[in-house]
């Protein structure tokens, strides 16, 4: 893989966790922790870690106002977390 091929993996799966959280809304939430940007850049690490991008792209486009993230989602207990304490759930 080609440093350009990484930077353009990365940006990708940067995308794909704001689209998640945004979807799930906790996009709001996110913004309000501690230490937001550290704990923004581990969700991104874990989705940039995880290999279902094709399938989660799929996932997000399909679900319009889903309640939970896909089971291979390794941030579903962030999210979890930012459900509750936005009391989304």
């Amino acid at each position: 893989m080609s440093f350009f091929d990484y930077l353009i993996s990365v940006d990708v799966r940067t995308e794909l966790t704001g689209r998640m959280m945004q979807k799930l809304g906790v996009d709001r939430q996110l913004k309000t922790v501690p230490d937001q940007v550290a704990v923004t850049r581990r969700a991104v690490d874990r989705c940039r870690s995880c290999g279902h991008q094709d399938e989660c792209a799929v996932w997000l486009d399909e679900n319009e106002q889903p309640d939970d993230p896909p089971d291979y989602c390794r941030n579903r207990d962030l999210i979890a977390r930012l459900q509750r304490a936005g009391g989304l759930r």
